[in-house]
């Protein structure tokens, strides 16, 4: 079975239609599907709900889908670094469901493995416990929260051999595996695929039954969100 699509574009054809929930790999702009986030935007779908830590800065990374109206709601951790979602949250255009970060990762995580929610102490007696079931266990308070298993998922990896097999650059690796193994699609964007069997098995961060499909996108811009500089005298 050959997983290897000759665009961004070509990896999405078939598989994005308008309402649906969507997770996006990514850690403010560290890892995330640059070339795949722009074959969604062209694709034009609509009224989506993205499951992502963040949503990219202003006019960059998922910043883009926020320029063009096509996100409904988000289920993010960190809301800053973009001031159109801000604007868009603040004047009602936008939803959002806030987690907290770990329970954002365990929700997928769960979504992953099969199990359809788990209990967490993060959150209760707070907004984010509201209209969730509570439990009590050896005397402490716990919050049901529910796993997310999105239509399609897409993350970002470095490199992949043809069989799938990801392995993933350093702190880049950071929601997209948990992503990937929740989503009922995954497509991959890799910067190069080698044969299959390259990859020591050791070194396969994320095993290729996951992956759906995969696009080489070998010079992304890994844009940095802040720069901070000192003159050296």
């Amino acid at each position: 079975m050959n997983k290897v699509y000759p665009s961004a574009a070509a990896a999405l054809e078939g598989i994005i239609r308008d309402g649906q929930l969507l997770a996006v790999g990514g850690f403010g702009l560290c890892g995330i599907p640059e070339a795949l986030i722009d074959a969604l935007q062209a694709t034009g779908a609509k009224d989506l709900t993205v499951i992502s830590n963040n949503a990219g800065v202003d006019g960059f990374g998922l910043g883009k889908l926020l320029d063009t109206r096509q996100i409904k709601k988000m289920i993010s951790s960190y809301v800053g670094e973009n001031k159109e979602f801000e604007r868009q949250y603040l004047s009602g255009e936008l939803e959002l469901e806030f987690t907290p970060q770990g329970t954002l990762a365990e929700k997928l995580r769960a979504g992953g493995a099969g199990i359809p929610a788990f209990f967490t102490k993060t959150g209760v007696g707070t907004l984010v416990a509201e209209g969730k079931e509570t439990r009590e266990f050896d005397g402490e308070v716990y919050l049901m929260e529910r796993a997310l298993t999105p239509e399609v998922s897409l993350i970002k990896a470095d490199v992949a051999d043809l069989s799938g097999n990801l392995r993933f650059n350093k702190t880049a690796r950071n929601f997209n595996p948990a992503a990937a193994m929740a989503g009922k699609i995954c497509v991959v964007e890799v910067e190069r695929v080698v044969p299959t069997g390259s990859i020591d098995p050791d070194d396969v961060h994320l095993p290729g039954i996951y992956v759906h499909r995969i696009v080489v996108n070998p010079t992304p811009e890994k844009r940095i969100e802040k720069r901070t500089t000192r003159d050296r005298k």
